[in-house]
């Protein structure tokens, strides 16, 4: 099992929250001292609104590290991309620090699950996007997508991003929850498997189905190994 693991996502609002609150809570049933991380959060105040997702998710309270900034280092108050929000109030995202946090975490927990913000190309910075990040860090990847109309186009984006960049795409997790139409659910689930089975063979293909606060775990032993 690796140490870390990044969550991204086809696009804002795919279910990247949920998955990797979901993803913490396995891994926590099996014995294994996990926490997440938030690379930056856009459009709140104090503390990270996904960290409190994942907290709600995992069964527990706020960590000491929710409260001193290291699960998300960057928060902004406007809803907009990382370096947009950041630039408002004066401020820039630096990537090394995100990976400093990331490493103080990894000290003292044996998995470290880092959510990313929207889309794989979403700009941190004037130069960099989630995507460099990734490459940088070459952290693997889960990818999350949405059984919405649109998402075989942003699924095969991503994936066909992150074959030419060679990151390590370890799963997709297909979210049903924000599904419109099950003949779109249906086919998308096809296309998508199919997909992945072209660009990376080895990975799994996860269906998330629609989310209650008491849902059970998935089985994401295919992930982890556990």
């Amino acid at each position: 099992m690796d140490k870390i693991y990044f969550v991204t996502g086809i696009d804002t609002d795919a279910g990247k929250s949920i998955v990797t609150g979901m993803i913490a809570r396995y891994l926590a049933d099996r014995g294994i001292n996990v926490v997440t991380q938030k690379m930056a959060q856009t459009g709140c105040v104090g503390l990270s609104e996904d960290i409190e997702t994942h907290r709600r998710i995992m069964g527990i309270e706020l960590l000491p590290e929710d409260y001193g900034g290291l699960t998300c280092p960057y928060i902004f108050k406007f809803p907009a991309s990382p370096n947009l929000a950041a630039s408002i109030e004066g401020a820039a995202i630096e990537t090394h620090r995100i990976t400093e946090v990331t490493t103080a975490l990894s000290e003292k927990y044996d998995v470290v699950i880092v959510e990313g913000v929207g889309g794989i190309m979403v700009p941190l910075n004037e130069s960099e996007t989630v995507a460099d990040y990734i490459g940088q860090t070459m952290y693997p990847v889960i990818i999350v997508a949405s059984a919405k109309l649109g998402s075989i186009n942003h699924t095969l984006l991503t994936l066909e991003l992150c074959r030419n960049r060679n990151l390590d795409v370890r799963a997709i997790v297909y979210n049903t929850y924000l599904a419109t139409d099950p003949l779109i659910t249906e086919t998308t689930a096809d296309n998508l498997k199919k997909s992945i089975v072209q660009y990376y063979p080895e990975a799994m293909f996860i269906e998330f189905p629609e989310w209650r606060e008491n849902s059970l775990p998935l089985d994401f032993s295919g992930i982890f190994g556990v």
